[in-house]
């Protein structure tokens, strides 16, 4: 094949989501570019052009499923590579609406690399691959079209210290750039209108703080979660990680957030009721300081509605789609997008952005944007419409979560609702409902508290 006839695919954006987007292309297309302004190769810490790396961001079962999928291995390297696992049912000790729910394996792998070990096994596999390469220190001006506007046929660049702007044309352009993407501005100033979108207040803001624990609150679990509802908007998510280190990014809603200074933010922490929190805080070698981040709004670009796009452009990732991060499902949707740009590769032509964005909406983003949106909208300072659909939803939610605490069947069936491997619908199979009013009329289960384990050497003889 002459130089001339090569295709070539650039991903704006080289997070995860790009990443995704690079590994699927590259079995469509001779070369594939991904463009990002910050340097990547070799890196394993926290990112500029990533802030969110610096807390916890939980993959689910079903993102890690589809990550296997395009990298066939890299689960077991992470493992290998001092990255903990369990399972998000039966090795994850779940706290909703203040009470524990019944553990129960569900055959749900649950991994939990930090983000930067996940993103930096991610990016080792994906430059592995020949034909991809990487433009680092590079900053993304905008897109290049045909004279019509109908048709992108490239990005424009500038890399940095450089004093020209560059072209780098392709068959196809990904934008993987995040929330701030300016793609709605672009297609604005090629003429095809405003991008309908859709926002939500829900005022999130997280504290994240690493530790190395002197006992042991996890005997055997991979993590211990409290999850945030109307009584108490406030949560946590208590992980082991890489590295022989616990995180904790602790949260709350509606401006209620964690505060950065270390007495107050314990002080926090005790708010939560959780015994096994406080308990191995204690004695807990502290390593970073508390990091914030604040998330005012949820945001969802609709793109599946507009009514033409230009040919040779798809969006994918948190540009698409930003839901609230508590319920750890940007990672995976990224992972399962992609899934979704691969199936609308063929041989010889460029995917069609309609149909593409299309079966993203209905196959990865509807679940879980409703199941998403129902459960913010169960905090009554939340603004929106509570219409009969949602109102209906919360109750099968908070009995669903009643009944867990009773049930480990119920929890299974759950968490692989939200886990992304099976679809929230599954819970309203006759047997499950059924099994799910049953346990829910006789009321929440107390679980018997668990003792923090100290160190052999300080522990007493029985």
């Amino acid at each position: 094949m002459s130089v001339e006839n090569k295709t070539r695919a650039v991903v704006l954006g080289g997070s995860l989501a790009g990443l995704f987007a690079a590994r699927v292309l590259a079995d469509a297309y001779d070369d594939v570019v991904i463009v990002d302004r910050d340097e990547l190769l070799g890196v394993d810490v926290p990112r500029r052009g990533c802030p969110q790396s610096r807390h916890i961001n939980g993959l689910l079962t079903g993102g890690q499923r589809a990550i296997e999928s395009m990298y066939p291995g890299i689960t077991a390297e992470m493992l290998a590579d001092g990255v903990p696992s369990g399972d998000l049912g039966g090795t994850v000790r779940w706290y909703m609406l203040g009470r524990q729910l019944q553990q129960q394996h569900a055959d749900m792998l649950c991994v939990g690399p930090s983000r930067p070990k996940l993103e930096y096994h991610v990016r080792e596999r994906t430059q592995a691959l020949p034909n991809v390469t990487f433009m680092e220190k590079t900053d993304i001006l905008g897109l290049h079209t045909t004279p019509d506007g109908s048709r992108v046929i490239g990005a424009k660049v500038q890399r940095q210290g450089a004093a020209e702007q560059e072209v780098v044309h392709a068959d196809l352009v990904v934008d993987a750039t995040g929330r701030g993407s300016r793609t709605p501005i672009w297609l604005e100033e090629l003429g095809y209108g405003p991008v309908p979108e859709e926002r939500k207040k829900i005022g999130l803001g997280y504290v994240t703080q690493y530790y190395r624990l002197n006992s042991d609150p996890y005997q055997g679990d991979l993590s211990i979660n409290v999850v945030a509802h109307p009584k108490l908007p406030r949560g946590c998510i208590f992980a082991r990680t890489d590295g022989g280190r616990v995180e904790m990014t602790t949260y709350g809603i509606l401006g209620d957030h964690p505060p950065t200074d270390q007495a107050g933010l314990f002080r926090w922490i005790d708010s939560l009721g959780i015994p096994e929190y406080t308990d191995a805080l204690k004695d807990a070698e502290i390593l970073t300081e508390p990091v914030a981040f604040r998330f005012p709004t949820t945001l969802r670009r609709r793109y599946e509605d507009m009514p033409r796009l230009p040919d040779g452009l798809l969006v994918t990732g948190d540009a698409v789609t930003c839901f609230n991060p508590v319920y750890a499902g940007g990672m995976t949707v990224a992972a399962k997008s992609a899934l979704v740009i691969r199936d609308h590769l063929h041989t010889g032509a460029s995917p069609h952005p309609g149909q593409y964005f299309q079966d993203l909406a209905r196959t990865v983003i509807d679940p879980q944007w409703e199941m998403t949106h129902t459960i913010d909208m169960s905090f009554p300072g939340v603004e929106g419409k509570r219409t009969l659909k949602v109102k209906m939803a919360l109750a099968m939610t908070r009995l669903t979560q009643i009944a867990a605490t009773r049930d480990g069947a119920v929890t299974a069936a759950y968490v692989r609702a939200a886990g992304q491997v099976e679809r929230p619908e599954t819970l309203q199979r006759p047997a499950m409902m059924a099994r799910i009013v049953f346990q829910a009329l006789r009321g929440p289960k107390i679980q018997p508290r668990r003792p923090v384990l100290r160190p052999a050497a300080e522990r007493q003889p029985v």
